[in-house]
């Protein structure tokens, strides 16, 4: 029996799961969500999310910001990667990701949050030091891109 690809829990999971982000720049704007689902719910993030099982990074981060903005994406090369190990107040792990996040061209569409998305939007420099961004967003977007 074939198992679908959320049939491993993200929640109190067995092993380490595996997902990517895109970073995306137009107009000197990074395209962000507001995260719709634990662990970062209502925190502004890059686009992304788990790897399918036989899906590369890029198929998997094209997708992703595909499903969770409406925006068409060419994916490029891994720039950032980081491990989020969360744990609940009786030390069991309640999330563990490994993120690759690849850099990204924009190629079409106008920003719609998808199911799992409170909002979204393209994003400048300014309005960064507003919004309640993800630590990890934070760190990429200042060291890789001297962006925030």
């Amino acid at each position: 029996m074939k198992s679908s690809p959320d049939s491993s829990p993200r929640e109190y999971p067995a092993r380490p799961a595996l997902a990517v982000g895109a970073v995306v720049f137009k107009d000197n704007r990074v395209l962000l969500v507001k995260r719709g689902n634990p662990p970062a719910r209502g925190l502004w993030a890059i686009p992304g999310g788990s790897v399918e099982l036989g899906e590369t990074l890029k198929t998997a981060a094209e997708r992703e910001v595909l499903e969770e903005t409406g925006i068409i994406i060419k994916a490029g090369e891994p720039i950032f990667s980081f491990e989020f190990i969360h744990r609940d107040d009786k030390d069991q792990v309640r999330f563990h990701y490994y993120i690759v996040d690849l850099a990204a061209s924009y190629i079409s569409g106008e920003p719609t949050p998808g199911d799992d998305a409170l909002d979204v939007g393209w994003i400048s420099k300014g309005e960064l030091g507003h919004l309640n961004v993800n630590p990890s967003t934070l760190k990429l977007l200042h060291q890789t891109f001297d962006f925030g």
